[in-house]
């Protein structure tokens, strides 16, 4: 992923303002998803996928919705970008495991791994605590 997909703004708007409420303040999914203006159904799809991998909690029920996973200072843009884009990959011969039998002998190939190196390095310095904050 080099450009940010719909799915990835929306991640990051509905995640912001997650972080953005009181710690221990449940939000509905449909307070959320009219803050930050997302469909509330591919908000829901979203924050499935970040429930799974622990970047929020969900309580079912009544008085259910969601609260970070963790704290938003232990939370970076990086983890946000790559739970709903996958990794980096600004060519395909820097993923792991894809063979290109010009990587030895190709000149470009270090200067895509800075590339993935770099973008992952800017986004893991960027916590939710920060952009909360503004």
């Amino acid at each position: 992923m080099m450009e940010l997909t719909r799915k990835g703004e929306y991640a990051i708007r509905g995640i912001v303002y997650l972080a953005s409420r009181p710690t221990d303040q449940v939000c509905l999914l449909s307070d959320i998803a009219a803050a930050v203006d997302v469909p509330p159904t591919f908000l829901a799809k979203i924050f499935q996928q970040f429930s799974k991998i622990g970047l929020v909690k969900s309580y079912r029920g009544t008085g259910g919705g969601f609260i970070l996973g963790r704290t938003a200072d232990k939370i970076t843009l990086l983890d946000v970008v790559e739970a709903v884009e996958g990794p980096i990959i600004p060519n395909r011969c820097v993923i792991n495991g894809i063979d290109c039998d010009r990587s030895s002998s190709c000149n470009v190939h270090p200067v895509w791994m800075n590339v993935q190196s770099q973008v992952r390095g800017i986004l893991d310095k960027v916590t939710l605590k920060e952009l909360a904050e503004g």
